[in-house]
């Protein structure tokens, strides 16, 4: 029986595949749909919605290459993962980009580190401590 969804997020993006193919990379939510407009990304109770940016708000967003951060928005995503360490290397093989070790933190007792994906959008990854 599939876990009951209980909580979850949706992110616009200009490249819906790029996107949805980095959120697999890094956390552990699997492709449950994907159709013209949205894929959707579910795992332990969570989903995470790409949809595609209606194309005249695409048209004028631009994304650097590398990507900025887009550090105006008040909300960040959150996902819990085995290694933030590990986690590293899917996030920039996959367009995003995480701040350095140094940066970690403590919190709740978590290993806390915030990140970018391919298109800006600012996110957090959560190891447990051990």
């Amino acid at each position: 029986m599939p876990t009951r969804v209980i909580a979850g997020a949706v992110v616009y993006a200009k490249d819906i595949a790029k996107m949805s193919r980095f959120y697999a990379a890094v956390t552990d939510l699997a492709v449950i749909e994907s159709e013209p407009g949205h894929v959707a990304l579910e795992s332990h109770g969570y989903q995470l919605v790409i949809v595609a940016m209606p194309p005249d708000i695409a048209a004028r967003i631009s994304i650097a290459e590398p990507p900025l951060p887009r550090t105006e928005t008040p909300i960040k995503p959150v996902f819990f993962i085995p290694s933030i360490s590990e986690a590293r290397i899917p996030v920039a093989a996959n367009g995003g980009q995480m701040n350095p070790p140094e940066r970690e933190w403590k919190f709740q007792g978590s290993r806390v580190c915030d990140g970018y994906d391919p298109e800006g959008n600012v996110f957090q990854v959560r190891e447990h401590a051990v």
